[in-house]
């Protein structure tokens, strides 16, 4: 059958996160279409580095925590279950978990290049 089933908590932890996406070995998992992650983020967990240049568009979305997305000029703070920010091509971004958080990233379309 073409089915896979799993749970995000468990294969995320195998993979930073990731449950799709171009870098996924082959098999249902494996998309060049779009990525997803469940990430899960302690207190004062942040982005390292602006990301720059982005190429592809986001969706995050807030399953527990609270959790600041930053982008320029505004920064977005999703504090209720369910909150969420979409981001095009081109719109430079960070992030801090405030809180323990949980969250589901989308991004579209899973570009070569990016391991996630």
């Amino acid at each position: 059958m073409n089915v896979y089933v799993g749970n995000a908590g468990q294969d995320a932890a195998l993979d930073k996160g990731w449950l799709l996406g171009h870098f996924k070995e082959a098999g249902l998992r494996h998309s060049e279409d779009v990525e997803i992650k469940w990430g899960v983020h302690a207190a004062g967990d942040k982005r390292p580095a602006w990301v720059r240049g982005e190429v592809r568009t986001a969706l995050l979305v807030l399953i527990s925590g609270r959790f600041r997305v930053e982008l320029p000029g505004r920064d977005v703070l999703l504090a209720q279950q369910g909150d969420y920010v979409v981001w095009g091509r081109g719109v430079d971004h960070s992030w801090v978990a405030e809180e323990d958080s949980v969250v589901l990233t989308v991004r579209w379309p899973s570009v070569p290049g990016y391991a996630g």
